[in-house]
């Protein structure tokens, strides 16, 4: 019998694994318990993440934290279909690469608590990735 994958592929922004690292008692820390979930990140958002960190025991729980997560390429090849789609969705240059990462990776979820540049997009399916806030890809688990 064939070993079951996970139910989600789960990319997390660089505020997300911000968040998780911060402190001991981070409560995003919840998402490397959750079974049956990858979770996904890019290299550039780990080194968003590792460059806002600056105390030397967060940036030792990013590390471990980061051991669980499948570092995905930065070097995604876009197709021209996804480069029109990416031209019509409204995200500053520094974010671009997230989705595209998200995207490239074949990710069911994108969470982000960046209010300010994905706000709009929130709960929306963009290029075939929801993105949500952490709080409620959790709920919706819950439910």
């Amino acid at each position: 019998m064939p070993a079951l994958g996970p139910d989600f592929r789960v990319f997390l922004d660089a505020n997300v694994l911000f968040s998780a690292s911060y402190s001991e008692q981070a409560g995003l820390a919840v998402l490397w318990k959750l079974r049956r979930v990858q979770l996904l990140t890019s290299l550039y958002a780990a080194q968003e993440a590792a460059n806002n960190l600056d105390k030397e025991d967060q940036q030792s729980r990013l590390r471990d934290l980061l051991e669980d997560v499948e570092i995905v390429s930065d070097d995604v090849g876009i197709n021209a279909t996804f480069q029109v789609l990416l031209q019509e969705i409204v995200l500053p240059d520094k974010d671009r690469p997230i989705l595209a990462a998200a995207v490239a990776a074949k990710a069911d979820f994108l969470l982000t608590g960046d209010i300010q540049h994905f706000g709009r997009y929130f709960r929306q399916v963009l290029c075939g990735v929801r993105v949500l806030r952490p709080a409620e890809f959790l709920k919706s688990l819950a439910e």
